[in-house]
């Protein structure tokens, strides 16, 4: 099931994806880079290896086997509605959306899950090589909380396969640098999270980062209220304080940092007190 629909149809439609991201930002650039971008491309991806061969050999054949396993066990919300298919469909894709959400504030709240996402949040720019980022350690611990939710929601595992080409390419798209049309991309924002909307979420400033959690689905944050927009791009500094010296993010240092002393969150100084009383509340900003 896996080689028939992730590889044959999902690997080709994230490769598309990504030459598709990478070619618009290049020529429609949303946020002005401060590192150069090919020893980026070539530290993010030699970064990502090791959470991309985890992602197929071991995130994804653990979610599509307890999937699979379920079944038989018949636990979830899923199997206790005994709903119609479109209606469990709709129900499987929004509730794995909805536990990527909550996984995400976990990443950032507990401390041992954070020192595994800050080689993610530390990157100094943000495009789409940043939607790869990510520490392996943190794909291991995302098996146990997803292949929870899996469980717990009854979802299938066409759906499980289905939510994952999904979510992969969302997280391309709105960690791309892909300067949208601000009408087009606020009508958007409505329904999915967008590279503005996530630019802010990658923010040095901690309570911008502590917001817009969503993956696909903008509105989970809204619903909780964690929901950020009334900040303006060209305001915004990537990266967290602590971690702002480009000679320390090497590739050998990024995949041993979660092993070493975190250093906490530098205080800087916050926005302008008008807008941090209205958190939360603003509009997307250009």
């Amino acid at each position: 099931m896996i080689k028939s629909i992730f590889d044959s149809y999902g690997t080709p439609i994230l490769v598309v994806a990504f030459i598709v991201l990478f070619l618009l930002e290049s020529r429609f650039q949303l946020r002005k880079r401060v590192q150069g971008r090919w020893k980026r491309v070539f530290i993010n991806f030699m970064v990502s290896i090791p959470a991309f061969l985890l992602l197929r050999l071991l995130l994804i054949p653990a979610m599509v086997w307890l999937a699979i396993e379920n079944q038989s066990w018949q636990i979830g919300l899923n199997y206790l509605l005994d709903a119609p298919a479109i209606v469990s469909m709709l129900i499987t894709f929004l509730l794995l959306d909805y536990s990527n959400y909550l996984w995400h504030i976990l990443l950032h709240k507990l401390p041992i899950l954070w020192r595994f996402h800050l080689v993610h949040h530390c990157d100094l720019d943000l495009d789409i090589t940043t939607a790869f980022r990510f520490h392996f350690g943190e794909m291991i611990g995302s098996v146990i909380f997803r292949g929870a939710a899996i469980v717990l929601i009854g979802a299938s595992p066409l759906m499980v396969l289905i939510y994952e080409i999904v979510f992969e390419a969302a997280t391309q798209f709105h960690h791309s640098n892909i300067k949208i049309p601000f009408r087009l991309e606020k009508a958007l924002n409505f329904l999915i999270v967008t590279p503005r909307m996530h630019g802010i979420h990658h923010s040095v400033f901690k309570k911008e980062t502590d917001s817009n959690y969503s993956i696909i689905f903008s509105f989970w944050d809204r619903i909780h209220r964690t929901v950020r927009l009334n900040v303006h791009q060209h305001e915004i500094v990537t990266g967290v304080p602590s971690y702002a010296d480009e000679n320390e993010l090497t590739i050998g240092r990024l995949l041993k940092l979660p092993f070493t002393k975190i250093r906490p969150w530098s205080a800087l100084l916050s926005r302008s007190p008008d807008k941090e009383s209205k958190e939360g509340l603003g509009k997307l900003k250009k």
